[in-house]
């Protein structure tokens, strides 16, 4: 009884498809590492772009539950990209100006402006979050120079909810940010998903607060978070690996 072997070419066709199969899924692994962080970021505009949205239309509840989604998103972004080795400048351009969408204007809109002073106030609190992202940078490692926009934005959102939108007391607190941000204080990077562990477990609250606490809850545990940051934060948020 005679054995009949596959043609020559039927391997090397098998072999090719088996070779290409693997090419195109370390293809796509690698594309998937490189875009992670840029996805965030592309998340945290979209939020922010949402966020102007309900503000333009007077939803500013749903806004503040907008832009504490993207405060989450803005401190996953910088941690993924550093852990999966895909910083680049197009990726900081893009995190930039999603943090300037959401954290400068969208937050501004928060304020409610009703007339000229109004207006001005907005119009500073946007250009102290255009001036901290472009031009303030630290030579000293792992150090912020001015306070960073999300949390000066969580901040108003946590004081919005929790007072149902006095515009006073957030006109007062958006004074008082611009000023901590436009000082060229130092910050140190806290490194939330990055160093000790009670820091990851504030963060997981963070996410379990927006989904499943009550709004008063919720505020207060992101007023306490920001403001332990603002006011202290070489005492509490010193990164330490």
């Amino acid at each position: 009884m005679w054995m009949v072997s596959p043609p020559a070419g039927i391997f090397q066709y098998t072999k090719k498809l088996f070779l290409s199969k693997q090419v195109g899924r370390a293809q796509a692994l690698e594309s998937v590492r490189k875009n992670a962080a840029n996805a965030l970021s592309m998340a945290n505009l979209i939020m922010g772009l949402s966020s102007i949205l309900c503000s333009l239309n007077r939803h500013y509840h749903h806004s503040c539950w907008l832009l504490l989604g993207g405060f989450l998103l803005d401190l996953a972004d910088g941690a993924v990209a550093r852990q999966l080795n895909a910083c680049s400048a197009l990726g900081a351009k893009m995190d930039d100006f999603a943090d300037f969408t959401s954290f400068g204007l969208a937050t501004a809109l928060l304020l409610q402006t009703q007339g000229v002073l109004d207006g001005l106030l907005a119009i500073a609190y946007v250009l102290a979050v255009f001036a901290r992202l472009c031009f303030f940078s630290s030579e000293i490692p792992f150090t912020y120079r001015g306070l960073p926009c999300p949390y000066a934005s969580s901040l108003l959102v946590s004081i919005f909810l929790l007072t149902g939108g006095n515009v006073m007391l957030l006109r007062v607190a958006a004074i008082v940010m611009i000023l901590f941000m436009v000082d060229r204080g130092f910050y140190p990077h806290d490194k939330v998903l990055e160093s000790q562990l009670w820091k990851k477990v504030i963060y997981a609250g963070g996410i379990l607060a927006v989904l499943l606490l009550p709004t008063t809850v919720t505020s207060i545990y992101y007023l306490t978070w920001s403001a332990s940051y603002i006011f202290s934060p070489f005492a509490i948020w010193s990164c330490k690996a």
